[in-house]
């Protein structure tokens, strides 16, 4: 199943913690999110947190 514009996570699988940070902010620019992008602002949190704990190390 190839990405889709209804499948935000779908588009978001290959990006670092830094860039799916980025893109989180781009959403909240206004100060605001947009009821239209809640999905999309959902599935790039999930991805981020996840990517942020393949960035970690496991303890000492």
């Amino acid at each position: 199943m190839s990405p889709s514009r209804t499948d935000p996570a779908a588009t978001v699988r290959a990006m670092t913690a830094a860039e799916l940070n980025a893109r989180i902010r781009e959403l909240w620019l206004d100060g605001e999110l947009p009821e239209a992008r809640r999905p999309e602002y959902e599935a790039l949190v999930l991805e981020w947190a996840a990517a942020t704990r393949a960035d970690v190390g496991p303890a000492a």
